[in-house]
C-alpha cells in the first residue's frame, strides 16, 4: 500500500517546484491531506494513507488543479467559486498568502488565506483535523474589503481530487417512506451530480453524503474508499467529475441554486462544514470512523445513553383525548418504556388540530380534547414512572389557522398576487425573517416554559419550499431565502440549545427528511423514516447507519400488519429490527395481547442492558440485505472487544439445507466468549453454538451457522469475553 501511494503521489505531481516552507500537511493517525504552493497556487499533492514524511515533495511535481478553483482563472474543470464584482469583472485569481497551524488536544487545526491577484477578495480554507477518529472538517470563510457588494454565484464547502483507474460511487437516495436506499455506479468521464433544491426536507430523494471507492466495488472489509458527508441541512450540491486523465475531483457544497448571494464589505459568507474520512481497510472502518466522530463532536450529548420512547402517532394519530393517552401511558410504563411522547393533534382552538387541515402555527392547547392541559398528562405520566415528551412543527402554519390571519406576511408566498402551492394543507414560514425567528423559537420555548418537565421535542417539518417569495428580504436579495432559510433555522435551534440542554430533540422531516449533520449539530436524533415496517427498515437503516450513528436512529416497534405497507411480520422480527437503533415503540399497548405485552417487556430489559453496547459500540455489516442470499446481520462490539450484540435477519424463503453463515468481524481473535441468545421464543434455538465458549479466531474466520428459512425470521445473540 506505501509503494502504492508513492506511484500516486509521483502521478498527481507535474512542473512547477513546492517550496518546502509551503508544504501544508493536514494528518490525522491514519489520514494525510497535503497541498503545496506552485507558483504562489494552492494545490493538492495527496489524499489518503497518512504519510510519516513529506521530505523531497519538494522535489515532485503537481498535476491537480489549484485546491479552490475559481471561474476565470483558465480552469475547464468545476469550480468552488464564482464572483461577480462590482465593476463587473467576474474573474478571480486566489494566490496563496499564509496558513496556521496548530494541535490542541485531539485536534489539528489549519488556516489558510488566500487572496484575489487583483482585488481585496479573501477565501479562508479551514480544517479541523480529528486524530484518534481519523475524520477531516473543511469549511470556507468568503470575506472581502471592496467598496461595494460583490455577488457570490457558487460557494462551495470543498474540493477535493483523487487519482486512481477506477471510481465507483455509492449514494442515498429515496423519497418519503424510503428513505437512504443505496445504489452504485461506476464513475465514467464527465461530471456526476448529487444534490437536492427543495429546500426542507433536503435529504429526501438525495442524502448530503457519498462513499467513493477507488479501483474496486465498494467492499465493507478492504479496498480503498473515502467516505464524506455535509453538515447542512439545505440545498446541497455534490458534483464528481472524472477527465481523461483519469483524475476524479469532488465538489461539495451549497447548491447554487437559484441562490446568489450578495456580501457587503466586511460581511462574512461562511460555508457549512464538509465532513470527509478515508479508509484503505474497506467501507465498514470509514463508517466507524464517522459514528465515532459523530458521537463525540457533532451529536447532542453523543456519550448519553438515549432512552426508551413510545410515540402516539399511530398508535392514537388526531383521535385522542386525555383518556386515550392516558392509557397508553398505563400499557407504556408496564413494558417499561421510559419516555411517553405525544404527537401530533393536542393545539389549536378556533381551528382545532383534528386533521392536517387546520390549526397548525396556533399552538395553544386544545381545550376540548385535554380540558386540563399538558401539566395533567405530564403528572400522569411521571405518576407511572415515564417521563413526557411533545411533538411541534414550528416553521409550518396552515392556512386555516389564526397565525396565517394575523401574519400573512411571515409566510414564505409566490409574491404579486400569484396562488399559493399547498402540500400537506400547509404553507413554511419564513426563517429568514428575524422575527419569524423569535417567533418560532417562542413556540418551543413557551411549551418548555409553560411545561418544565418535558424532556424531549420531537421536531417536524412535512414540506418543501415550492412557493417562492420573501416579504421581508429586499427585491434584489429574493435569491438569498433559499440559504438564510436554513442558517434561519441553525440560530433557532442554537438558541433552544443553549437555554435548554437537557432537552432531548429529534430532527424529524416527514420522517427522515434532515437525516444530515447540519441538523444532527442540534438534535440527539433523528426519526429515521415514517416507515415503521421492519422489512422496510432493514433498507433504510442499513443504508442509513453507513453515515449516521445507530445511537441517533429512531427505530420503533409497531403494530402488525403495518400501517404503511400492510405487511404482517411477527412481533420478534419487529423487535429484533428496531434493536438496531435507538428503541422505541410506535403503537397503542392495547394492539398488544398480554402475552405480546410481556414479550416486549422482555425486549425492553434486555436492550435496556445491552443498549450501551448498541449505542456506543462499533457497527460491522457482516451480510448485506442488497446480496441476493435473502440474509442480513449486523454486529455491534465494545471498544474493549469484550461484549458484542450480534443481530441477524432473513428477508426471503429459503430450502431445506440452506443456512445462513455469518462470519463475525471486529472481535480479538486470541479472545474466547461465551454465546448467549437475547430476545429468543423459540423451543429449539435457532444457533447450535447458544451456550458455548468459542474464540474470536473461529467465529471470525468460521463463523456461526444460523438456521433461519422463512421469511421474517430473526436472531439476536450476544457474546461476551470469558477469558
Amino acid at each position: 500500500m506505501k509503494i502504492k501511494w508513492i506511484m500516486v503521489i509521483c502521478t498527481l505531481l507535474c512542473v512547477g517546484v513546492l517550496a518546502k516552507a509551503q508544504i501544508i500537511h493536514i494528518e490525522t493517525e491514519r489520514i494525510s491531506l497535503v497541498y503545496g504552493v506552485n507558483d504562489e497556487k494552492l494545490q493538492q499533492v495527496h489524499f489518503g494513507n497518512h504519510l510519516s514524511s513529506v521530505d523531497g515533495v519538494e522535489h515532485l511535481s503537481t498535476k491537480f488543479d489549484e485546491i479552490y478553483p475559481s471561474f476565470g482563472n483558465g480552469s475547464s474543470n468545476e469550480v468552488a467559486l464564482i464572483a461577480t464584482h462590482a465593476d463587473g469583472s467576474m474573474a478571480t485569481d486566489l494566490i496563496y498568502q499564509n496558513h496556521q497551524q496548530s494541535i490542541d488536544d485531539n485536534i489539528q487545526t489549519t488556516t489558510i488565506l488566500l487572496k484575489d491577484e487583483k482585488k481585496a477578495f479573501f477565501v479562508e480554507l479551514n480544517f479541523k483535523a480529528y486524530q484518534a477518529e481519523d475524520v477531516i472538517e473543511q469549511w470556507v470563510v468568503i470575506h472581502h474589503k471592496e467598496k461595494k457588494a460583490v455577488r457570490l454565484e457558487q460557494f462551495a464547502s470543498s474540493t477535493i481530487g483523487f487519482k486512481a483507474e477506477s471510481y465507483y460511487l455509492t449514494h442515498f437516495y429515496g423519497s418519503w417512506a424510503k428513505e437512504m436506499q443505496m445504489t452504485e455506479e461506476k464513475l465514467c468521464n464527465g461530471i456526476k451530480l448529487i444534490e437536492t433544491k427543495r429546500g426542507v426536507r433536503s435529504t429526501e430523494y438525495e442524502n448530503p453524503s457519498f462513499v467513493l471507492a477507488l479501483d474496486q466495488k465498494a467492499s465493507d472489509a478492504n479496498g480503498e474508499v473515502a467516505m464524506g458527508a455535509l453538515a447542512w441541512s439545505g440545498n446541497f450540491r455534490f458534483s464528481f467529475q472524472v477527465d481523461d486523465k483519469e483524475n476524479c475531483q469532488l465538489v461539495a457544497g451549497i447548491n447554487p441554486y437559484a441562490s446568489a448571494y450578495w456580501l457587503s464589505p466586511k460581511e462574512e459568507f461562511v460555508t457549512p462544514r464538509m465532513i470527509l474520512t478515508y479508509s484503505n481497510t474497506g467501507k465498514n472502518q470509514a463508517s466507524i470512523n464517522l459514528h465515532r466522530w459523530a458521537r463525540k463532536y457533532n451529536l447532542q450529548d453523543g456519550d448519553e445513553e438515549r432512552p426508551i420512547v413510545l410515540n402516539s402517532w399511530e398508535g392514537a394519530y388526531f383521535k385522542f383525548d386525555a383518556d386515550k393517552l392516558k392509557s397508553m401511558m398505563d400499557g407504556a410504563a408496564e413494558m417499561g418504556v421510559e419516555v411517553f411522547v405525544l404527537d401530533d393533534g393536542w393545539f389549536g382552538n378556533k381551528y382545532p388540530r383534528n386533521s392536517d387541515k387546520s390549526g397548525l402555527g396556533d399552538w395553544q392547547v386544545n381545550k376540548k380534547k385535554l380540558p386540563k392541559g399538558i401539566g395533567d398528562l405530564i403528572d400522569y405520566a411521571e405518576g407511572k414512572g415515564l417521563q413526557f415528551g411533545i411533538w411541534v412543527e414550528p416553521e409550518m402554519v396552515n392556512p386555516k389557522s389564526e397565525l396565517a390571519e394575523q401574519h400573512p406576511e411571515w409566510i414564505i408566498q409566490r409574491l404579486n398576487d400569484r396562488e399559493e402551492i399547498l402540500e400537506r394543507s400547509q404553507l413554511l414560514l419564513d426563517l429568514s425573517n428575524p422575527e419569524v425567528q423569535d417567533f418560532v423559537f417562542g413556540v418551543v420555548d413557551n411549551v418548555l416554559t409553560e411545561n418544565p418537565r418535558i424532556v424531549y421535542v420531537k421536531w417536524d417539518a412535512n414540506r418543501h419550499i415550492q412557493n417562492f417569495g420573501s416579504t421581508y428580504l429586499d427585491a434584489d436579495k429574493q435569491s438569498h431565502l433559499w440559504i438564510d432559510y436554513t442558517k434561519g433555522l441553525e440560530k433557532v435551534l442554537a438558541k433552544l440549545n443553549e437555554k435548554y440542554p437537557d432537552i432531548i430533540f429529534q430532527a424529524c422531516a416527514s420522517g427522515g427528511g434532515r437525516v444530515d449533520y447540519g441538523a444532527l449539530n442540534y438534535t440527539h436524533e433523528f426519526w429515521a423514516s415514517d416507515d415503521t415496517d421492519p422489512f422496510e427498515r432493514l433498507f433504510i437503516q442499513w443504508g442509513t447507519n453507513h453515515i449516521y450513528p445507530a445511537i441517533a436512529t429512531g427505530a420503533h416497534i409497531t403494530k402488525s400488519p403495518n400501517h404503511q405497507t400492510n405487511r404482517a411480520t411477527p412481533l420478534k422480527f419487529r423487535c429484533d429490527m428496531a434493536m438496531g437503533g435507538r428503541l422505541g415503540l410506535e403503537l397503542s399497548p392495547d394492539n398488544l395481547d398480554e402475552k405480546d405485552i410481556d414479550y416486549v417487556k422482555r425486549v425492553l430489559e434486555t436492550y435496556k442492558a445491552n443498549r450501551s453496547i448498541i449505542q456506543f459500540g462499533d457497527l460491522f455489516r457482516l451480510n448485506s440485505p442488497y446480496d441476493k442470499d435473502g440474509y442480513a446481520a449486523i454486529s455491534y462490539i465494545t471498544p474493549e472487544k469484550d461484549e458484542a450484540v450480534v443481530m441477524a435477519y432473513c428477508h426471503e424463503f429459503h430450502r431445506r439445507d440452506e443456512r445462513a453463515l455469518i462470519k463475525l468481524q471486529g472481535l480479538d481473535e486470541d479472545a474466547v466468549y461465551h454465546i448467549s441468545e437475547l430476545n429468543g421464543n423459540r423451543k429449539v434455538n435457532q444457533v447450535n453454538e447458544i451456550g458455548k465458549e468459542i474464540s474470536g479466531a473461529l467465529l471470525m474466520n468460521r463463523g456461526l451457522f444460523i438456521n433461519m428459512k422463512k421469511p421474517y425470521e430473526s436472531v439476536v445473540i450476544k457474546l461476551e469475553k470469558v477469558r
